[in-house]
């Protein structure tokens, strides 16, 4: 039963790294804050690639092209995933979009059934539902002087969709880079699709915005703590999918979002309505029944 603690664990870490993140963007605008994770997080990665690959001597890896093809789609769609997610916490609140993040479970579950022909049981569809009724009545607009933008909620579902093909696309390049030694093929393609996304995202912002880049690296203890938390908490995931099966951990993940809601409360003084509750519960509960399905 290690893996439940280590979930939480990996759950915790991310709410640390999304709240430090969205600290940093009244000084350095959405995409900076969003290279914090992967340019500060890069040397963790590749540390924790090395080990796996210590602690599994007979690995390799295969870098093939569907590997590459899976592996910059997923790149290149978890960039605007975590981007979309961080504007979607400044405009509707971190809590709620923390929620919103969630469908990208459910969303992930329908990507794979009609691109990568995944099957789904009963009880994943009507989490599935439940899932998307529910972020639907969260992401509903309030009117003008709610609590809640509609362009936040916007914003938020763009993010879910966008890491639901991430975790797809990530999933094909771990199965190319070496089926037979899972943890070592997931972590390896994290470090790999980390490279390209802090170079890539870095030379754009040393092009086009100059000032976000100073002030990402100006606040270098917070961005350290950011890329910090991001790595740990990729490695308590893949340690807890390493433990348990994939259903449970996904299903216990959903904890995520009360930590994210205390959090919200506590560091940025934002309050959720009773009718957010309801439909944050709800997105949980669906998004539970998706994994164990």
């Amino acid at each position: 039963m290690l893996w439940i603690p280590i979930t939480v664990g990996a759950a915790s870490l991310q709410v640390a790294r999304n709240a430090l993140q969205r600290g940093l963007l009244p000084k350095s605008g959405p995409w900076a804050a969003t290279l914090v994770r992967f340019l500060f997080g890069l040397p963790f990665a590749m540390a924790f690639a090395l080990l796996a690959k210590l602690l599994t001597p007979g690995a390799s890896a295969h870098f093939t092209g569907l590997f590459w093809r899976a592996a910059v789609s997923g790149a290149v769609t978890q960039v605007l995933a975590t981007a979309s997610l961080l504007v979607a916490m400044r405009r509707a609140g971190f809590a709620v979009g923390t929620s919103m993040q969630q469908s990208s479970l459910p969303l992930a579950a329908i990507l794979g059934l009609f691109v990568f022909h995944d099957r789904l049981s009963a009880l994943a569809w009507i989490g599935v539902a439940l899932a998307s009724g529910a972020l639907t009545a969260l992401s509903w607009p309030r009117e003008s002087g709610g609590p809640q933008p509609a362009s936040g909620a916007v914003f938020g579902l763009l993010s879910g969709l966008a890491f639901g093909w991430s975790l797809n696309a990530y999933r094909q390049a771990a199965l190319q880079f070496d089926p037979v030694h899972p943890l070592f093929a997931a972590v390896s393609t994290v470090s790999v699709t980390q490279a390209m996304q802090a170079a890539v995202l870095t030379l754009l912002l040393a092009v086009w915005d100059r000032p976000a880049l100073r002030a990402v690296f100006a606040a270098w203890r917070q961005s350290l703590a950011a890329g910090l938390c991001g790595a740990l908490a990729s490695s308590c995931w893949l340690t807890a999918l390493a433990l348990s099966p994939a259903a449970p951990v996904r299903a216990l993940g959903v904890v995520e979002a009360p930590i994210a809601a205390f959090a919200g409360r506590r560091l940025f003084r934002e309050r959720l309505s009773p009718w957010q509750w309801i439909a944050g519960a709800l997105v949980a509960v669906g998004v539970a029944m998706t994994a164990l399905g």
